[in-house]
C-alpha cells in the first residue's frame, strides 16, 4: 500500500482528501501537515512514498522543499497539487524534482491515477501539457516565458511575487542576498522591466493571461 503524506495550508482539503482516500485499499494517509517546514518534520519520524503537495506555504515553499527532498530522501516521490497554472510552475517543479503535477481543479479520479502512476515509478503531467511537450504543440506567450526560466528564476520570482524581501528569500532558498539580486536583475531583463514593482506586476499578469 502507497504510504501518503498530504500537506496543504487549507485545512478543508487537507480534510477533504484524507476523507476520500479514507476507504482506498492501495493509498494509506499517514498524515496531513499544513506548511514546508512541517514536511520535513514529518518525514524524519514517519516512512512516506508519496508527498501530494502544494506549493504556496507561508513556511518554506513547494520547490525549496523539493530540493531538500531531492537531496536528503530521494526514495520519496512528491506530487505538486495545485491551484497555480500548470503551465507556469509544473516544468520547473518537475525540474526540482517532483514526479507530477496535478491542478486542484480535477476530480478525485485524477489524483488517484496520478498517485498510482508515480507510485510505479512514472511522471504524471495533464494530457494537454504532455502533448505539448512532446509535440511542440503552441504554448500561449505567457507558457513559453515561465518554460525559459530556470528552476531557481521560478522560486525567486515566485517568492517576490507574494511580498518576500531580499533578506527572506536569502534564508529561504539558503542563498546569499547578493545572489538573490542577481537573480531579480535576470528577471528584469527577461520581463523587460526596471523596477522590482512592475517585475511583480508583469509576472503576476503573465500568470492571469494562463
Amino acid at each position: 500500500m502507497t504510504k501518503l503524506l498530504i500537506a496543504d495550508n487549507h485545512p478543508i482539503i487537507r480534510k477533504g482528501l484524507e476523507l476520500l482516500f479514507s476507504a482506498s485499499s492501495s493509498i494509506e494517509i499517514v498524515g496531513s501537515v499544513d506548511d514546508g517546514e512541517a514536511i520535513l518534520e514529518f518525514i524524519k519520524k514517519t516512512p512516506v512514498d508519496i508527498i501530494l503537495t502544494e506549493v504556496n506555504f507561508p513556511k518554506l515553499n513547494g520547490l525549496t522543499v523539493l530540493r531538500h527532498l531531492k537531496t536528503e530522501y530521494p526514495d520519496i516521490k512528491t506530487i505538486i497539487f495545485s491551484g497555480e497554472p500548470e503551465e507556469v510552475y509544473a516544468i520547473n517543479a518537475i525540474k526540482a524534482g517532483a514526479s507530477g503535477y496535478v491542478s486542484k481543479s480535477v476530480n478525485i479520479i485524477t489524483i488517484s491515477e496520478a498517485i498510482m502512476k508515480v507510485a510505479e515509478g512514472g511522471i504524471y503531467l495533464s494530457n494537454e501539457l504532455t502533448q505539448q511537450l512532446a509535440f511542440g504543440t503552441k504554448m500561449n506567450r505567457s507558457g513559453r516565458f515561465y518554460k525559459k526560466l530556470s528552476t531557481r528564476e521560478a522560486e525567486v520570482l515566485k517568492l517576490l511575487t507574494i511580498g518576500r524581501k531580499n533578506k527572506e528569500i536569502s534564508k529561504e532558498l539558503d542563498i546569499n542576498e547578493k545572489t538573490v539580486s542577481t537573480y531579480k536583475a535576470r528577471l528584469m531583463r527577461k520581463l523587460k522591466v526596471t523596477n522590482l514593482v512592475d517585475l511583480v506586476n508583469q509576472a503576476k499578469l503573465r500568470t492571469a493571461e494562463l
